[in-house]
């Protein structure tokens, strides 16, 4: 059931996303060569703990998974595209790193997510973090009262596609309000014009998930979370939370150094 939200719960639902974004700018600025995935995880955590929000990521636990998502961030390098578990690696130099995380607060949750380097980078990631930015600006631009599901969809694919990227077979966005992951589903490619049409306090989370090697395979790595890419190619994933108005779209979860956000 797709559930629209008023102006009073998307105000709190900001609320709930600007922790997000905090936490966010938090672990990208610990991130250094040497820095661990755990720690990045407890920089996050801080940040929650500090605002009085509580994680939806701890503890989660979809029909796939074989165990309690044990983190309060999904950190993926490198060929991991997304649900990484954050473990004790060490960060090195020029590794490319995505962190999704969300924040509940009184009863509203937050989710987003950013792609960046450590050290040194390979000019074909910076391209391929920008493209992944710049299909979610393209998705969040068709966020408008009028579209569709599929205008969204067909927003990021070809931003994704005219790159020369694949994009994460089968998984996409999706509504969030009380909880994580509601109603409706928001793919990474689509036709327009096609889907649920777009309504004041309708809120979603979009976001783009890009395979560097061009194709969309992907295989599910021992732990039964991480989705890592079949080529061994980088990936690299961009998530906002946003809420559609009649005024256009309203981005939930902006953090302060994030350089491509209407």
């Amino acid at each position: 059931m797709v559930e629209l939200k008023t102006p009073a719960s998307i105000d709190a639902m900001y609320e709930a996303g600007q922790i997000v974004g905090q936490a966010l700018t938090a672990a990208r600025k610990a991130a250094d060569v040497g820095v661990s995935l755990l720690e990045l995880d407890e920089v996050a955590r801080e940040v929650l703990r500090a605002a009085g929000a509580s994680s939806p990521f701890l503890g989660y636990r979809p029909s796939f998974a074989p165990v309690p998502f044990p983190a309060v961030i999904c950190a993926s390098v490198n060929d991991a595209i997304v649900h990484g578990i954050p473990t004790s690696y060490r960060l090195r130099d020029g590794d490319l790193v995505s962190i999704d995380c969300g924040a509940e607060l009184g009863g509203w949750v937050g989710d987003s997510a950013i792609s960046f380097t450590v050290g040194e980078p390979r000019p074909a990631d910076l391209r391929l973090i920008e493209t992944a930015e710049r299909a979610l600006a393209a998705g969040i631009e068709a966020a408008v009262v009028g579209n569709r599901i599929g205008d969204i969809a067909h927003a990021i694919g070809s931003v994704c596609r005219a790159a020369g990227y694949g994009i994460l077979d089968g998984f996409g966005g999706h509504g969030i309000g009380h909880h994580m992951h509601e109603d409706p589903p928001v793919p990474n490619e689509g036709r327009p014009g096609r889907g649920l049409p777009l309504r004041p306090g309708l809120v979603l989370a979009i976001e783009p998930m890009l395979i560097g090697g061009g194709t969309d395979g992907f295989y599910e790595a021992a732990d039964g979370w991480t989705l890592r890419t079949h080529d061994g190619s980088r990936a690299a994933h961009a998530e906002h939370t946003v809420a559609i108005t009649e005024s256009g779209p309203r981005v939930l979860t902006a953090c302060p150094d994030r350089t491509v956000a209407p």
